[in-house]
C-alpha cells in the first residue's frame, strides 16, 4: 500500500471531485469518534473483487455475499482532519406515508411466520425513493458534520454505482490477532433529557443476537468476553449494544470472520438461511449493497480489518436517491410500531437530504 498522503479537507475533496468526473473509483470515509478522513483511490475502472480477503483495500460487499465482494484497490491513498460540528442540520418536515400498507402487510407475514415456529426472528426493511440532484460529496460531507459517532463513507465505482451512509454498527475490528465486534440491536427514538424505556421485545431481540455472534466465534476465537449491555444513541436514535472481544485462532483468516459474522441476526434473522429466504422471497425488491459490510482491508497491516455493516445507507442515481430502512421482527412485534421505527430510522438520512437540498 502506498504511504498515506496527507492533504487539507478542501484539497481532498477536490480530488474527490475529479474522481468522480473521470469515473475513477473510489471510497472515503470517516470512522467513529476520529477526526481523520481517509480516501482509498483505484488508478484504472476495472472491476476487482475481494476473494481471499488477503487483499489490500476498502471492501464493499452485498448482502447476499457470496464471493462478490468489490474492492477498490489502494492504488492511491489520502488523508485529512476533519474537525465535526454535532446537530447542523434540523428535522425533517414531514415524512411521508408512502409504502405503508405494503410495509405493515409484510410485517404480519413475518410474525405469522416466527408462530408458526420456522423463525425465532427476521429483519424486514423497504426502500424510499426521492428525487435529489445535488453532490454525493455534499452529502458526504454533512454526514460527517453531524454523526461523529457513526462510520460515514461515500463509495463510487463506475461498473457499480455511488452509495454513502452514516452506519452505527461494527461488523468486526481485528489487528494483531485481537478480535472485536458488537451486539447491536433494538430501536427507540432518542428524546432530549430521557434515557429510554427498553421493553421485553427489545430486550429479547438483542440477547437473541448476542447469543449468535458468540455461538458463531467461538470456532475461531478464543477467550470471548462480552461486555454488559448499555444503551448507546446512534443520530436521533437509541439501541442496546454490547461490545464482544476474544483472540483470533491462529489457523482462522480473516474470510473466516467475516463468513462466521455475516449476515447478523441485526439485517437477517435467527437461523440466518431460513430468515434470508423469507426476506428474498417476501420483501419484494433487491437489498443489493444494503445491509451488506464495508470498509479497510489490511491497509494498517496484513491480517487486519475494519469492517462495518452497511446501515442507514442511500444508493444515489442520476435524479434520484433511495434509502433503505428496516427492523427486526419477533413474535412480540406490532406492526404499527415497526413502521414507526423505519420512519424514525429514515430521518438519518431523509434529515441531511433535506438540508443538503435546501
Amino acid at each position: 500500500m502506498p504511504y498515506p498522503e496527507n492533504k487539507d479537507f478542501q484539497d481532498l475533496l477536490d480530488d474527490l471531485a475529479n474522481a468522480l468526473a473521470n469515473k475513477q473509483p473510489f471510497a472515503v470515509y470517516r470512522k467513529p469518534n476520529e477526526n481523520k478522513v481517509q480516501a482509498v483511490f483505484q488508478e484504472n475502472g476495472t472491476l476487482n473483487l475481494a476473494l481471499s480477503f488477503n487483499e489490500k483495500g476498502f471492501v464493499f460487499a452485498p448482502f447476499d455475499w457470496q464471493d462478490n465482494a468489490v474492492l477498490i484497490r489502494a492504488d492511491k491513498v489520502s488523508t485529512s482532519s476533519f474537525e465535526a460540528n454535532i446537530g447542523l442540520v434540523g428535522e425533517v418536515d414531514e415524512l411521508s406515508e408512502t409504502g405503508k400498507q405494503p410495509f405493515l402487510k409484510l410485517v404480519q407475514k413475518g410474525v405469522t411466520q416466527i408462530k408458526q415456529g420456522e423463525l425465532k426472528k427476521v429483519v424486514l426493511s423497504r426502500k424510499i425513493d426521492l428525487e435529489f440532484h445535488q453532490s454525493p460529496l455534499e452529502v458526504f460531507q454533512r454526514l460527517i458534520e453531524n454523526y461523529a459517532k457513526a462510520f460515514c463513507y461515500l463509495f463510487h465505482h463506475p461498473k457499480v454505482g455511488i452509495w454513502c451512509g452514516a452506519t452505527p454498527e461494527t461488523l468486526v475490528y481485528i489487528t494483531k490477532g485481537e478480535l472485536k465486534t458488537m451486539s447491536l440491536a433494538a430501536t427507540l427514538p432518542y428524546l432530549e433529557g430521557t434515557q429510554p424505556k427498553w421493553g421485553s421485545k427489545e430486550i429479547e431481540e438483542q440477547e437473541m443476537v448476542s447469543g449468535y455472534i458468540l455461538e458463531q466465534l467461538s470456532e475461531i476465537a478464543n477467550g470471548l468476553k462480552m461486555e454488559a449491555v448499555k444503551s448507546s444513541k446512534a443520530g436521533n436514535l437509541w439501541h442496546l449494544k454490547s461490545e464482544i472481544k476474544g483472540k483470533l485462532q491462529s489457523s482462522a483468516s480473516l474470510k473466516d470472520v467475516v463468513k462466521a459474522l455475516h449476515p447478523t441476526p441485526a439485517v437477517c434473522g435467527i437461523p440466518t438461511k431460513e430468515a434470508q429466504q423469507f426476506i428474498q422471497e417476501q420483501e419484494g425488491y433487491a437489498r443489493t449493497f444494503y445491509t451488506g459490510f464495508l470498509g479497510e482491508l489490511n491497509l494498517e497491516e496484513t491480517t487486519s480489518a475494519s469492517l462495518f455493516v452497511n446501515l442507514r445507507c442511500m444508493e444515489i442515481k442520476p435524479g434520484k436517491a433511495s434509502i433503505f430502512v428496516g427492523g427486526g421482527i419477533t413474535s412480540a412485534s406490532d406492526t404499527e410500531k415497526e413502521w414507526t421505527e423505519t420512519q424514525n430510522k429514515s430521518k438519518t438520512l431523509l434529515n441531511i437530504l433535506q438540508f443538503v437540498s435546501h
